[in-house]
């Protein structure tokens, strides 16, 4: 069974660029660092469900799971065996999410109605009914042999708050639109399943993941004051393009104050981060966004 760690807060990387309103509420998620397993799906799916149980035993709203934890993320038996959604894999997960009374966000391939393969996310609730189904739109070019690219963007209204969800690279630099977008419509939370993979020699002590993904992470959360979080896989990588590379956790909650929550930084580090993390309240709409931004010093008209 996979670890219980409870984070409640780290020191913040940097200071907000200016007063963070006062929040209005507390969410309580757990951030499920999920050994997945190459073309496992069975084993992977039920670690999955033991996981959800564990996250409600301690009291979490939300659990946040990896991305494509059925085959594993760009493992080559996903191109012959992916499910469609809803269908049999996120019906497990689906089944849980009601046995639990738990919100469930999970990364899983989705054999989609057009026969194309899409790196996809769904957040369930504990009623049991997907609220969002979401396809990668920033595919690394080694993972657009296995997916197709995603067209939609989604912000759902919950009792928990406004949530919407990415995957992974969509949160990288040159991703970063797709987050501004989700704030622009109205986004508390970003959720984001992901599976980050370094090569096989990196340890803790070379964590090349501050820039990689706090720093992202962190430009969103000050600019909108919203909360970013992400959940990784960990385990090493056995077939399709990354073999020989690992999967080493490192999950993460950013906000507007800096980091507060992070999960163990290493291959073996399968548990569950539970943190409390304040909602943010988020009154400005539509054009007043654009004047917080500019107050703020972001630049809408300038070249590089």
């Amino acid at each position: 069974m996979a670890s219980l760690f409870r984070f409640r807060k780290a020191p913040p990387v940097a200071p907000p660029l200016f007063e963070v309103p006062a929040p209005v509420g507390i969410l309580r998620v757990g951030l499920g660092q999920l050994l997945v397993e190459g073309g496992e799906p069975a084993r992977n799916l039920a670690r999955a469900v033991e996981q959800i149980a564990q996250a409600a035993a301690e009291n979490c709203d939300l659990v946040l799971l990896p991305e494509t934890l059925d085959f594993a993320w760009t493992h080559p038996s996903a191109l012959y065996e992916a499910q469609p959604i809803p269908g049999p894999f996120s019906d497990l997960l689906c089944q849980a999410a009601v046995q639990h009374g738990i919100y469930v966000c999970a990364g899983l391939t989705e054999r989609g109605p057009d026969g194309r393969n899409y790196n996809a996310a769904v957040l369930i609730d504990p009623q049991g009914d997907i609220i969002v189904k979401y396809h990668k739109i920033n595919l690394l070019s080694i993972e657009q042999p296995f997916y197709a690219v995603g067209q939609t963007l989604n912000v759902v209204d919950t009792p928990l708050g406004k949530i919407g969800v990415n995957i992974c690279a969509d949160n990288y630099l040159d991703g970063l639109s797709i987050g501004h977008t989700l704030a622009r419509m109205g986004a508390e939370f970003i959720i984001a399943p992901a599976s980050w993979t370094v090569d096989y020699s990196i340890t803790e002590e070379h964590d090349p993941y501050e820039e990689k993904w706090v720093k992202p992470f962190s430009i969103l959360a000050r600019l909108y004051n919203v909360v970013v979080i992400s959940t990784t896989s960990v385990g090493y990588i056995v077939g399709g393009p990354y073999e020989g590379k690992k999967s080493v956790g490192c999950s993460l909650a950013v906000d507007a104050n800096g980091v507060q929550a992070r999960g163990a930084f290493n291959e073996f580090a399968g548990q569950l981060v539970v943190a409390d993390l304040a909602r943010p309240h988020r009154p400005e709409r539509g054009t007043d966004i654009g004047v917080m931004l500019l107050c703020k010093g972001y630049k809408f008209d300038q070249l590089p």
